[in-house]
């Protein structure tokens, strides 16, 4: 790219903020030395790298460099044999861990984020090196004792003798004939070696050897005669220590020296990975977006013969700018005011106009920086579904940077850097020009900036230009490929509103601002008069065709809003009718299951009592038995057809059904085909011709004729009579069957008709009165309901039932 465009649009801003949000100085290098691709596959792949990073991002996943070092120079240092340090050695195996830790972890969501697991597949683990170093080295950054066997003996015979060093001298300080002079009672160390602190007057009363004084030549650091040997003892084995600890870090760092080439990949790994996430939280920070990236599609039908009147004619180069509600990333979020930029099929060269400091120049810059940053695989500051093309080239003439060592005026900087942008721009570049034709005379100006405009629609390159020259207005009107852009201004508060809009060119405001700040009115009807009337009628038009594209625009977006409400309910809609329908198949299948398992137990039931009076004939009363049997039997039998034909009775949202004929009524439930769902009415207005009708949690309001009726509303019918022998019919029994008062005997011969009758009534549950009393007639009750066949269980009342004094018995099958 460009330099001077880089500088220009301020491309270094850019990369500030990304390297500000890498975690180290590898991902920081990359970050500064990011640079523009104008290859399609490549920019592509960078965005989607990012947007992948996003995703991660906004997942919170673990992602952490916690640390990683750039330990380049630790490993240009091994690789020349110097030794690294134990804290040197230590921050290799951080690294080593980390990049480890990192690879497993974007191993394990290598379905979700395919590119960046695929980066970290390349790290090679390292793991004996990682252990090696962490086997001899802590986290404080100490070799330890572990480290070898001959590092633990001596450092524990140095312990020793420096134990029984420092036993000596604290005899000797704390000594009748040592301690009047000390300075205090204490062993310091000096020169490595033990020694007391002795009043300087003393010194001869000590037999030592002198090793330092103190600043004020007060205190003499004396080590004395006696532990002389001892303190040379200390010192040998200290010496000893210390070379066995370089022996140890110099094996580690062969080892290091060893995996350099691997270690050196992983942190260019680890590297790339800091400044793909980097990318991701800068655009986190600018709440941005991925743009498509899509190739030139150049035009088939020529806009307008060549200007030259040879050759094919003029195509629209192919290039794709839609950037919807673009912000400049480098301004206030909470004040730039979005744009939306956009090049048609028919629009390579954008005209814009508008007041000074109105955004022009802020629009040329967004563009340019946007396009810059998308082909450098950052996320755009946009709305979703903005689409840019990668140019091979982007050049920049914005400001005014003429140069006083160069004598050159504004015009002549400006069309310096035009004749360089003409020399090397093709058709798959993109050229901002800012405030065209400049700095001269306003005719001459006016024809040399339609002349390059020409000039590049001529070769098909793609151009944003700003100008104050009312020419260009009309040019960009009647001439193909280009259109007319402008900043909108306020002229109630005398202020740019920074909006652009495309298709219409700015108006001038000059005698609107003069009269509104208080120009006396003789001079601005003076200024009119003189003024070209079909500019003033141009000005007026201009009014009418904004204040008609804002009414549309905001008519579009009303509809849009509907659109998107309808769309949202009928979402609901069908949401709710597939989870009733679920719920309805879910409940008839369990209903079944349960209905033909409790249909099964009764028969078993049935035939295991048949056996038993079978045997019990000679008891009166079989026949009564055998003639309550034969009706339960047809009573399961019926319950058996109710329940094979429960799918066919039951009509709910969604199932198919046949359109019945007749009027619809309150209750019936009916198909509306253009939701394609049923519901139920819950009220009828035959005046009006429409219903309310529940559809899932929504109550419509619709016409009848959109409505067909599928079911007709269930009617209430008395509850059945079950024949138990021939001619006699029984009603229900009732819940409660009351014993109190009653003979053992003739009691239970009751209790078991009542349980008969209440079975053949389908209740589901029977509530028997016995009292308390001695407790024998609720014994019998309860061993009799243990033995009848249509007693499934029974328990005791509870305290708001009559307690103990009562018998709640369930009913099998009901």
């Amino acid at each position: 790219m460009n330099p001077r465009t880089l500088r220009v649009l301020e491309y270094q801003k850019i990369l500030d903020q990304v390297a500000a949000a890498c975690a180290f100085s590898g991902g920081m290098e990359l970050a500064y030395a990011l640079l523009p691709s104008d290859d399609l596959h490549t920019v592509q792949e960078w965005l989607a790298q990012t947007a992948e990073a996003y995703r991660l991002l906004d997942q919170k996943t673990d992602i952490s460099f916690g640390g990683v070092h750039d330990v380049r120079p630790q490993l240009d240092r091994a690789e020349r044999g110097a030794m690294l340090l134990a804290q040197e050695l230590l921050e290799v195996r951080n690294t080593l861990l980390r990049a480890r830790t990192l690879q497993t972890t974007l191993t394990k969501l290598e379905h979700s984020f395919p590119r960046l697991a695929e980066i970290a597949a390349n790290i090679e683990p390292c793991s004996h090196v990682i252990a090696e170093i962490g086997r001899c080295i802590n986290d404080r950054g100490e070799v330890v004792d572990g480290a070898s066997d001959t590092l633990a003996r001596v450092r524990q015979e140095l312990r020793v003798a420096q134990d029984r060093l420092l036993s000596t001298l604290d005899r000797l300080i704390h000594s009748a004939e040592i301690r009047p002079y000390l300075q205090d009672a204490l062993v310091t160390q000096r020169q490595g070696r033990y020694v007391i602190p002795v009043r300087a007057e003393y010194k001869g009363n000590i037999d030592g050897i002198v090793h330092d004084q103190s600043a004020s030549g007060a205190t003499l650091f004396i080590e004395p005669l006696k532990v002389v040997q001892q303190n040379n003892a200390v010192r040998e084995l200290e010496l000893q220590e210390e070379r066995e600890v370089r022996r140890i870090l110099t094996e580690l760092t062969e080892l290091v020296a060893d995996e350099a080439t691997y270690v050196r990949r992983n942190l260019q790994i680890l590297s790339e990975l800091d400044f793909t996430l980097a990318k991701a939280k800068v655009a986190y920070m600018q709440d941005a977006s991925a743009p498509e990236i899509v190739p030139f599609q150049p035009g088939k039908e020529p806009l307008a013969p060549a200007g030259d009147g040879e050759g094919e004619g003029i195509f629209h180069p192919g290039s794709v700018i839609d950037l919807r509600r673009a912000r400049h990333p480098l301004l206030d979020p909470a004040t730039v005011v979005p744009v939306d930029v956009y090049l048609d099929e028919e629009t390579y060269i954008i005209v814009i106009t508008g007041p000074n400091t109105g955004g022009k120049t802020v629009t040329l810059k967004t563009v340019g920086l946007l396009a810059l940053m998308a082909q450098s695989g950052l996320m755009l500051p946009v709305e979703p579904g903005s689409r840019l093309s990668v140019f091979e080239g982007i050049y920049a003439d914005i400001g005014d940077e003429q140069s006083i060592e160069q004598n050159l005026s504004t015009f002549s900087s400006h069309m310096t850097h035009i004749i360089e942008i003409l020399e090397e721009a093709d058709p798959h570049s993109l050229v901002l020009l800012d405030e065209l034709g400049a700095g001269t005379d306003p005719d001459e100006g006016s024809a040399l900036a339609m002349a390059l405009l020409d000039n590049l629609r001529d070769r098909g390159i793609t151009t944003f230009a700003t100008t104050h020259y009312s020419d260009l207005k009309l040019y960009a009107h009647n001439t193909p490929g280009v259109r007319n852009a402008s900043v909108e201004f306020d002229v109630e508060t005398l202020s740019p509103t920074y909006e652009l809009s495309i298709g219409l060119p700015g108006r001038s405001n000059a005698l609107v601002i003069a009269r509104r700040l208080g120009l006396n009115p003789v001079i601005v009807e003076r200024a009119e008069g003189i003024v070209r009337p079909d500019a003033l009628e141009a000005d007026a038009l201009l009014d009418d065709i904004k204040r008609a594209r804002q009414e549309a625009q905001q008519a579009t977006q009303r509809a849009k809003e509907r659109e998107r409400q309808a769309q949202a309910l009928e979402a609901d809609l069908r949401y709710q009718l597939a989870s009733l329908e679920e719920a309805r198949r879910t409940v008839i299948a369990e209903a079944r299951a349960r209905m033909q398992q409790e249909l099964d137990d009764v028969r078993g039931e049935i035939e295991q009592t048949r056996r038993q009076l079978a045997r019990a004939t000679q008891f009166s009363g079989g026949g009564s038995h055998e003639s309550f049997l034969a009706e339960a039997e047809r009573e399961i039998a019926r319950r058996q057809r109710d329940t094979e034909e429960v799918d066919t009775n039951v009509v709910m949202p969604g199932a198919a059904s046949e359109r019945l004929t007749g009027a619809i009524e309150v209750g019936d439930r009916v198909w509306v085909p253009t939701l394609q769902a049923s519901g139920e009415v819950l009220a009828l207005n035959e005046r009006a011709g429409d219903a309310d009708v529940q559809i899932g949690n929504f109550r419509l309001k619709l016409p009848l004729k959109r409505l067909e009726l599928r079911q007709k509303a269930a009617k209430d019918v008395p509850p059945p009579r079950i024949e138990v022998q021939a001619g006699a019919m029984h009603d229900s029994p009732g819940i409660e069957f009351d014993m109190r008062g009653e003979r053992v005997e003739e009691g239970l011969e009751k209790l078991e008709r009542y349980l008969d009758n209440a079975y053949l009534a389908r209740l589901p549950w029977v509530r028997i009165i016995h009292g308390k009393g001695t407790g024998a007639l609720r014994d019998s009750v309860r061993d009799l309901l243990r033995r009848h066949p249509v007693v499934g269980e029974f328990r005791p009342g509870d305290h708001g039932e009559g307690g103990d004094g009562v018998t709640i018995a369930k009913l099998v099958g009901n």
